[in-house]
């Protein structure tokens, strides 16, 4: 069964395009491999039933993202929801300086989620709480920025690009066009290509590079690039979910390989230890069909999942 990557639409949750894949592809059984916030778009990873099984090994791949930051506002969501609850004044902006301070944000870090987030402490959604008018104390996670580089500063988002290279996602006159939610006003803001793990806030990130600055803001838009081994150029539409061919689970699987005899298949699949040097997670395929995926330790390989 496929793994099919979408692009999510501007304004449907997560949730809303699963549900629309179960009836598009007639299944209860669809999963996805990291949530999108209503206002951006992107790559979203669907597991279509027995697929679903991988959703575990491909929760934790890296993402790329474009990110239009916009200062001098700031929202309770951290993003283009709004309402602005804080202003203020933006200082003049050097490009070559901004590239550095986004240079100190990579590498591995702590990072506050937003209270409008998933994560629950207690049993409680954290974005039910602040729909609530609460907040949680909500403890800072690590994560890791692999980069962030700075396309473009900008009066505002309207004033910023939205179609970009395919390619390079860069900026072009011709190519891929974004449709961003619209703008809380008219604020400086700043274009930047984002490489990240997994757990990483887009949002939260966009807070922290305006404190940075002195000065608070908000994510004007978000575009989710890459998923994983899935770009966006080879995502579907959700219109056309019924007939996606998607992906086998074992191309989905960014993991070395290794080819097994029938002894080796078999012990794995009855939860054995066989002997072998591989060292650290792989995928084992009999005659081109998936296995198991497997931590080895050197020694012997040790089963994470089966399949049948």
């Amino acid at each position: 069964m496929p793994v099919i990557a979408v692009d999510k639409p501007l304004n449907l949750t997560s949730h809303d395009v699963v549900n629309r894949a179960r009836r598009a592809r007639g299944t209860k059984r669809v999963g996805h491999t990291g949530t999108l916030d209503p206002l951006a778009t992107g790559v979203l990873v669907l597991c279509v039933d027995d697929s679903t099984k991988v959703v575990q090994f491909m929760e934790a791949d890296s993402k790329d993202y474009l990110a239009w930051i916009s200062l001098g506002a700031g929202t309770p969501t951290l993003d283009a929801e709004g309402p602005v609850e804080e202003t203020g004044d933006v200082p003049p902006l050097d490009p070559a300086q901004v590239q550095t301070l986004l240079r100190s944000f990579t590498g591995p870090q702590a990072q506050v989620p937003p209270q409008y987030s998933a994560i629950q402490v207690g049993g409680q959604r954290a974005y039910a709480v602040a729909r609530a008018g609460g907040a949680l104390d909500l403890p800072a996670r690590n994560v890791t920025i692999h980069s962030l580089d700075l396309l473009g500063v900008y009066p505002g988002v309207d004033a910023a690009p939205r179609t970009f290279d395919p390619q390079s996602w860069t900026p072009a006159d011709t190519g891929h066009t974004f449709t961003l939610p619209p703008a809380l006003g008219e604020y400086p803001t700043l274009l930047v290509r984002a490489s990240v793990g997994s757990g990483t806030y887009l949002r939260s990130l966009a807070r922290d590079v305006g404190a940075a600055l002195g000065v608070p803001a908000h994510l004007g838009g978000l575009v989710r690039t890459r998923v994983g081994r899935y770009d966006l150029r080879d995502a579907v539409a959700v219109e056309d979910l019924p007939g996606a061919t998607g992906i086998p689970d074992l191309a989905a699987l960014d993991f070395p390989v290794i080819e097994a005899d029938e002894r080796m298949a078999r012990e794995l699949r009855q939860g054995k230890r066989p002997a072998h040097p591989a060292q650290g997670r792989h995928v084992v395929t009999l005659n081109g069909e998936l296995v198991a995926v497997v931590d080895g330790s050197g020694e012997q390989l040790k089963v994470v999942r089966a399949w049948a």
